[in-house]
């Protein structure tokens, strides 16, 4: 319920969201297309979930997400 609050709280029309997360669970599951129903004036890019095995060492699969996405050179 908190994305929910503070999607109500600020206006991210025009903005780029990359949502990320880490879990031992279910992951995004349908975070991305809430987000997407939430602000549909902003660009909401496919989001990353680094599950509990790989938190420990996210560098490659953070680098190669933001790469994907064209936010890292």
């Amino acid at each position: 319920m908190i994305l929910y609050t503070f999607f109500d709280s600020y206006d991210l029309s025009g903005k780029t969201i990359a949502p990320f997360c880490t879990s031992g669970g279910s992951g995004l599951s349908g975070t991305v297309s809430s987000i997407r129903e939430l602000e549909p004036e902003a660009d909401v890019l496919d989001g990353l979930h680094i599950g509990s095995s790989a938190a420990s060492d996210p560098d490659q699969a953070v680098s190669d997400w933001l790469e994907s996405l064209g936010l890292m050179e």
